[in-house]
Order: C-alpha cells, then sequence, then structure tokens
C-alpha cells in the first residue's frame, strides 16, 4: 500500500503520495501526477489508501452531509483539535477519509469555527454566530433585491425605491448602497451612463433640470429659499445729495447696484457722481442676513433665472430704484470740459434716482453715430455725452499706448415659456464704456483709498495672467491699474458688501470693521473665490446647454464658425465653441461652414462636421445668422 499525506497549503486541503521523507519535508506526488515540496508541518496526518485520486471527493461527499450547526453545538467553548472532534462525533477512531471530511467542513464554516493553528479550532460564540449569520442572509437578500433591480432596469423600468434617492443616484451617488450597484450593474450591461438610463425609464422628464439640479444639489441642498429674517433697516438720517441720478443696466436687471449723475458747476466744470448702493449701512457683519449673504457669497446667474445673495425684501430696501431716495456710498468726480480730473469726494448719502434706463432702448440713441453727429435725443442726452468724454478719456489713459482690442462679443439670454432667445451685445458700445469704465475707475479709486489708509480689503489682482483674489493691493495687468478693490457691486457680490463696510467707515472717520489679518476677511475671501469659480462654471454649462436648445428649437442643420486653433471653432452667432475632428488645417480666425448634428442636452455635446470654407462676409445655408 502506498503511503499518503493529508496536508494544507495556502489555505486549501490536499492530498498526495508520499515519493520521499526528509524529516522537515517531503516530496509528495498529487493524483494528477504534479510533484511538489510540502513541509513537515502542514501535514495533518498520513493514511494508507490505494485509491488516491477519489478520496478528496469522497471526502467532500461525506463533508456536505454533515450538521454543521449540530458540529458547532458538539464542540463545547473550548479550543479543540479535529481529532478529538472526530472521535466524538463518530463514536470511534474515524477513518482517514472521514477526518478529512471533519476538515473540510471545520474549515468551511469560518463564521462557526474560528482557526486557532494547524487543525485546531474553537467554536464562535453565540452571539458572534448569530450576528454572522445574519449578515449573511441580509447580503442574500440584497443580491436578491439587486438581482430585481437590475432586471427592471434593463427593461426601462425605474424601480420605486429608487424615487427617493434620485437625486443621489445621478448626482453623488452612494457607492456602497444596493440602488447605486444595481444601476451601475445595469448601466454597464447596457452600455449608458446613469443619466442617460434613468432617462430612459422615464424618470428624468427635462434636461433643463437635470443640468440645474445638479448644481442646486451640491452648492444649494436646503434649497434656494431664504429662512425668514426681519428686513434690514434703512438709515433715516442720511444726508439728500442734490442730483437726479439714473441707471443703467439689463432690462432684466433687479438687484441695480449702480448709477450715475452729472451736474454742471458754476465753474464750467462738471460734477459726475457715481453712486453705488449701500446695503453695507442696514446689514451688520454676523448679522442674521449677513449670515445668509456669507453663506451664499454671491448671486448666481444663469439664462432664464438667478439666485440672489440677498433675500428680496432685502434687496427692495437698498436696490437703486427709480422716483425714491436710495442709500448709496457715493463717488464724485470734478472734471473740467476735457475731461481732465481736479478732485475726488467719497460721500455717505440718500441719492435721489430718477429714472432705471435700459440697453436696449439707450443703445438706439447713443451709438457711434449719433455720437458722431452731436444728435444724442435723450432726456438725458446731454449728460450721457459727458459720461461717453468722461469713460473714452479714462480708457485712453488706463490703456495709455496700447491699441485697443475689438472685444469679443457677448450674448443676452432671454427664456421665455421654455423658448430661447439669444442676443448679441456688442462689448465696446458707448453705452457698455460708460458703465464698464466708470465701474473700474470707481473700484480702482477706492482700491487707492484703502490701500492709502492702510484699511484691510480684498483686491482683485493679475499678475503673470493669472486672476486671484488677494488681501494685499497689486497691480491688475489686464485692466491696466495698480489696484483694483471689488467694491460696485454690494447687492450681489459678498466681498463687495466687506469692502463697502471698509470704504464707510472711513469716510465717516470710523474705525473700519476689519482689521489686518482678520480671519473673517480671510476666510470669505477664500470661500468667495471658490463660489465665485463654481457659480461661473455653472453659468458657462447653462448658457451653453441653452446654445444647444435654441440650435434644436430653430431646427439649425448648418452654421457658419471661425477656427480658433487645429480642430476648434467659434459659432458664429452664438457663444459656442465646438470641437470639429474633420476640420482641415486652417489658419485661427479662418470663417468656415460646419454642418451641426447629434446633439445632446443631457452631456452638452454635439457633432460637427466641417463643410467648406467660407470668405469674409459669407453666411452659411441655413445657418445661425
Amino acid at each position: 500500500m502506498t503511503r499518503n499525506v493529508f496536508y494544507e497549503e495556502e489555505g486549501d486541503f490536499k492530498v498526495g503520495a508520499i515519493l520521499a521523507d526528509n524529516e522537515t519535508s517531503l516530496q509528495v506526488e498529487a493524483p494528477h501526477g504534479k510533484r511538489s515540496k510540502v513541509k513537515a508541518g502542514n501535514v495533518l496526518f498520513r493514511f494508507e489508501d490505494a485509491r488516491l485520486a477519489e478520496f478528496m471527493a469522497g471526502a467532500q461527499k461525506l463533508a456536505d452531509g454533515l450538521d454543521v450547526d449540530f458540529l458547532w453545538q458538539c464542540c463545547g467553548e473550548t479550543e479543540f483539535s479535529y481529532g478529538t472532534l472526530a472521535q466524538e462525533y463518530f463514536g470511534r477512531a474515524p477513518e482517514p477519509v472521514e477526518s478529512a471530511a471533519l476538515l473540510l467542513k471545520l474549515h468551511g464554516a469560518p463564521m462557526y469555527f474560528y482557526k486557532k493553528g494547524r487543525g485546531r479550532y474553537k467554536a464562535a460564540p453565540p452571539d458572534a454566530l448569530k450576528a454572522a449569520l445574519a449578515s449573511v442572509e441580509r447580503k442574500r437578500r440584497e443580491a436578491e433585491q439587486k438581482a430585481q433591480y437590475v432586471a427592471q432596469l434593463a427593461q426601462h423600468k425605474l424601480p420605486a425605491e429608487f424615487a427617493p434617492r434620485l437625486a443621489g443616484l445621478l448626482y453623488r451617488p452612494e457607492k456602497a448602497s444596493i440602488e447605486w450597484k444595481a444601476l451601475e450593474e445595469a448601466c454597464t450591461t447596457l452600455k449608458l451612463t446613469p443619466a442617460r438610463l434613468i432617462e430612459r425609464c422615464g424618470a428624468l422628464p427635462s434636461t433643463h433640470d437635470y443640468q440645474l439640479n445638479r448644481f442646486l444639489f451640491e452648492h444649494f441642498p436646503r434649497g434656494t429659499g431664504f429662512p425668514a429674517v426681519e428686513p434690514p433697516a434703512v438709515p433715516a438720517d442720511l444726508p439728500r445729495a442734490e442730483v437726479e441720478a439714473f441707471s443703467i443696466d439689463d432690462v432684466t436687471t433687479t438687484e441695480i447696484d449702480d448709477a450715475f449723475s452729472v451736474t454742471n458747476l458754476p465753474d464750467g466744470n462738471l460734477s459726475i457722481g457715481i453712486h453705488i448702493a449701500a446695503p453695507a449701512l442696514g446689514i451688520a457683519p454676523r448679522s442674521p442676513i449677513d449670515a445668509i449673504a456669507r453663506e451664499r457669497l454671491s448671486t448666481v446667474y444663469f439664462p432664464g433665472s438667478k439666485i440672489t445673495m440677498l433675500p428680496e425684501a432685502a434687496i427692495e430696501r437698498f436696490t437703486l430704484a427709480q422716483d425714491g431716495s436710495r442709500p448709496a456710498l457715493s463717488l464724485y468726480l470734478e472734471i473740467t470740459p476735457d475731461c481732465t480730473i481736479v478732485s475726488t469726494a467719497t460721500r455717505v448719502e440718500a441719492v435721489p434716482v430718477a429714472a432705471n434706463l435700459r440697453h436696449y432702448e439707450l443703445e438706439e440713441v447713443l451709438n457711434e453715430q449719433t455720437l458722431a453727429a452731436a444728435r444724442v435725443e435723450h432726456r438725458y442726452g446731454g449728460r450721457l455725452t459727458a459720461l461717453w468724454r468722461l469713460a473714452t478719456a479714462l480708457e485712453a489713459a488706463r490703456r495709455k499706448d496700447e491699441a485697443l482690442i475689438e472685444p469679443r462679443p457677448e450674448y443676452s439670454f432671454y427664456v421665455e415659456n421654455d423658448r430661447v432667445r439669444i442676443v448679441r451685445r456688442r462689448r465696446g458700445t458707448p453705452v457698455d464704456r460708460i458703465v464698464s469704465e466708470l465701474m473700474v475707475h470707481v473700484n480702482r479709486t477706492w482700491g487707492a483709498q484703502l490701500a492709502q489708509h492702510a484699511a484691510a480689503a480684498i483686491y482683485r489682482v493679475q499678475d503673470g495672467g493669472k486672476v486671484r483674489m488677494s488681501t494685499v493691493p497689486a497691480v491688475h495687468e489686464g485692466l491696466g491699474v495698480e489696484s483694483y478693490a471689488w467694491a460696485s457691486s454690494p447687492l450681489r457680490r459678498y466681498v463687495d458688501l466687506v469692502n463697502q463696510r471698509q470704504l464707510i467707515a472711513l469716510a465717516r472717520g470710523e474705525a473700519p470693521p476689519y482689521r489686518a489679518n482678520d480671519e473673517t476677511l480671510l476666510a470669505a475671501m477664500r470661500d468667495f473665490e471658490a463660489a465665485h469659480e463654481a457659480y461661473g462654471e455653472f453659468q458657462r454649462g447653462m448658457e451653453r446647454y441653452w446654445c444647444l436648445r435654441w440650435l434644436v428649437q430653430e431646427n439649425v442643420g448648418t452654421v457658419a464658425a471661425i477656427v480658433i486653433r487645429e480642430s476648434l471653432a467659434r459659432f458664429d452667432e452664438l457663444p459656442l465653441v465646438a470641437r470639429v475632428p474633420s476640420l482641415p488645417a486652417l489658419d485661427p480666425g479662418t470663417r468656415v461652414e460646419l454642418g451641426v448634428s447629434g446633439i445632446d442636452l443631457l452631456d452638452l455635446t454635439l457633432r460637427c462636421e466641417y463643410r467648406r470654407q467660407l470668405g469674409p462676409d459669407a453666411v452659411a445655408a441655413g445657418g445661425a445668422g
């Protein structure tokens, strides 16, 4: 008879015929003929059996018939050897195949028996066994539930249990949840993204809401509504400015931050007033409304709507709406007829606002042609012309010898009844330059004042092409100014509100509320910068969405575009940049005609195909123009 061994190797039990016994190790041959070296310490028992090839199959069959619960009840609480338990279980010295079967059973039930050494085990405590069995049962039920979910999703049916978890599954899934595992498996099988599969299940009826809710889920998890807070009080003792102010904004603007006034002085000079809404006069640091503004940090803009930084009641108290006197922080410039600034003054006051003028109406009467002909036919025509001359002089001084670059076109989006109008608004028009240059000047001037008085403030800095926020005044290369502090939009940006508090204190000769290296100021700056980037990215994404919606809405199949570089092109009449794989090697600035198809409003993608090169004035057939 051949001598054999039953041994353990890498967590498995094996048998083999002994070829050589070297005391500390053995040379064995497996039933299938493979030879190997086995450490003597790994051998559990030796036996004589001519039918070695059938031994493991017989042991496994016998093990399958053993009752693991009965074995667990028999072994007691102390550590035991397999041989002792086999003797008690079988009531006699066990046969080799019976010993192997018992070992296989003990080893294959780790919840019931803890391994303590070679051939030695200990029964699991009752509580631990109960918990382990419950876990196994739970996993079994979860596996069945997951399989049911996957089957439903494969048929494009959304399981009822998914409905309350839908936002999380779409935007921030809990990877350990059974719902996500089922969705992920179904997506892999169907080769679809989660959003696409949920859409096909009929649970994503609006692509617009999908894009919007993804942003809200991350940045406004408690919703966009405001808690009930007392509206800020408007100071009643402000001196009244002897001016007639007017604002210039888009028709959709409700947070009117700035207005202007032009007053003739006895000596022939003009007093130009730049009036900024002053919510800092009513919103104290760490007040309930300040806490709201501090959390939101900025108004969020996107086509068709916006999420304001301040509650409506607070905006109504301080917006520079017409037909009333409004709290304002004003910068007055005394200028000569040739637009030389001879003096400046900052005042805290109540400013009478006579009119809220709108871009669309002003650009009809105030443009390059009417200015050249000196015929600005408007009730504020003379004052608007004076503002235009000042803006032109300020820009020339700021840019110095730089050539004025034609700004890239900008677009306004108007969404009504789920349809969109996209209107091109060229930057650099007289109306646009009046507002932009006077805002640059007020932020530049007040930034210099804050720096001169060593008052803590938050500055907008650009050096080496990189724009960032800083508490240290420094050059803004893009604007060509030595320092630039955002202070002109305190109804819409928290940084401006903070800076306005400092400026009001300086104007009144009071101690500024924020000190240098104030952690409150530093934290607000860091958080604002992150929010500003996130909100801007969201706005760009929603503008892209509505550009694609416009292409679908107008059934546009061909557009004119301008080559940016390599395979990138910018559409002529939309703020949309697309990759065009078929674009030939053309110089940047070359106008081309592109075919448009495959618009995906979930992924915000489209397919563009090069058709032909266009001349400077050519229009694409069926294009967006």
